[in-house]
């Protein structure tokens, strides 16, 4: 047998400076290993090294989604199918030691031995430029509230006149006070309180301007995702980005439930039988959830039947919000894996004016305030039920 047609299986130990790669046959045999630059040209001579040994099934990598992202993007591009190799625990690393080649050769065996194997985040497209923009909101955010929290320690410790000052001021007009002062060099506690103040609105201002470029990428990546009610646009980048650029990795919706840590975990013990919260997975994509089902709790008819009736059968408020996560996971996986239809509403507002009927009419009609009905025809609000029930109203006013 020629070395062109010996099936081989790579792995890969990756590092911020160097990738170490090993190879070994169908069998477990390791054939070689060595250690390549993380650049352009170390990803060419790795993939060359796997070559000469034989023909690659698959690589497996460690880090795709870190150190490993741009030699996983590179893999893939060349054909090679990538899939992801968790590290091991602790206790096996303990028995069987430590470097980068039994780490890559641990990667390598990983690869053969297991028939289902995570597919990495491609990383290479719309998803992962909203990624990026959402990392950088979420630390704005973070700055924000420590600014904000860090000028409320200090005026508890500050002058009485300037306390009272300040006392009755709501947290907008404590701010824009603060950031409006002016004061000398003799008075350093009001600068420092101005410094504070001035860098929370500067933080408020890059935080609107993440998300204003945020919208049109979310609603270009996902039309359905984000016209979906009460997901948000915050809400659905997270979603978007726990999926990835390739969702069809998702083998089922159980696996997204699970990914996002909404997946029913049991808890029984003697006569209990019940579940609990799963409080592994993506905590980000979970915490996204879970703002959908406090939305929906307060807004949507459906949902707060739904939670009347687990109630009445005895539910507590965690065990009704794990069963909510766990169904609205499931309906957002639909969305992530399949481009939905959304309703139009392009014939709303002309339907409207041909009538001769203003936005008070119909929000008194329907029982809801003129602003629904507006946020309805310009697309903002979704509400299919709603929607349906205007137009055929319009068609026969």
């Amino acid at each position: 047998m020629t070395t062109a047609t010996v099936e081989v299986i790579g792995g890969v130990d990756t590092h911020a400076d160097t990738h170490h790669a090993a190879v070994i046959d169908t069998n477990g045999r390791q054939l070689g290993d060595a250690k390549f630059p993380a650049t352009a040209a170390g990803y060419v001579a790795l993939c060359a090294f796997l070559a000469a040994c034989g023909t690659v099934t698959r690589v497996g990598v460690e880090g795709t989604g870190s150190y490993g992202a741009g030699l996983a993007r590179h893999l893939r591009a060349v054909g090679l199918e990538v899939v992801e190799v968790i590290r091991p625990n602790r206790q096996t690393r303990r028995l069987r030691g430590k470097s980068d080649p039994i780490d890559a050769y641990a990667a390598a065996t990983t690869a053969l031995a297991e028939a289902v194997h995570p597919v990495p985040k491609s990383a290479d497209g719309q998803v992962e430029a909203i990624r990026y923009l959402l990392v950088a909101r979420r630390s704005a955010v973070k700055a924000r509230t420590a600014a904000q929290v860090q000028i409320k320690t200090l005026l508890i410790t500050a002058p009485e006149p300037m306390r009272h000052r300040y006392r009755d001021l709501s947290d907008k007009a404590l701010i824009d006070a603060l950031a409006r002062t002016r004061p000398t060099a003799a008075h350093p506690i009001a600068q420092a309180l101005k410094s504070l103040g001035r860098r929370h609105e500067q933080l408020t201002a890059e935080i609107a301007e993440l998300e204003a470029t945020l919208a049109p990428l979310v609603k270009a990546a996902n039309p359905a995702l984000a016209a979906t009610k009460g997901i948000g646009v915050i809400t659905a980048a997270q979603l978007l980005v726990t999926a990835g650029d390739n969702p069809d990795r998702l083998r089922s919706e159980a696996a997204f439930a699970a990914l996002c840590g909404a997946s029913p975990i049991p808890a029984s013990s003697g006569k209990t039988t019940r579940h609990r919260l799963n409080r592994g997975g993506d905590r980000q994509a979970n915490a996204a959830l879970h703002r959908i089902a406090l939305v929906r709790m307060s807004y949507e008819t459906r949902t707060r039947d739904y939670v009347a009736k687990k109630r009445s059968e005895g539910r507590g408020t965690k065990e009704i919000l794990r069963c909510l996560k766990r169904a609205i996971a499931r309906e957002v996986f639909t969305l992530l894996t399949s481009q939905g239809q959304i309703p139009t509403i392009d014939d709303l507002r002309p339907l409207r004016h041909e009538r001769g009927l203003t936005l008070s009419h119909a929000a008194e009609h329907f029982g809801v305030w003129p602003a629904v009905i507006s946020e309805i025809e310009r697309g903002t609000r979704r509400n299919d039920e709603l929607t349906a029930t205007y137009r055929q109203w319009l068609l026969t006013a």
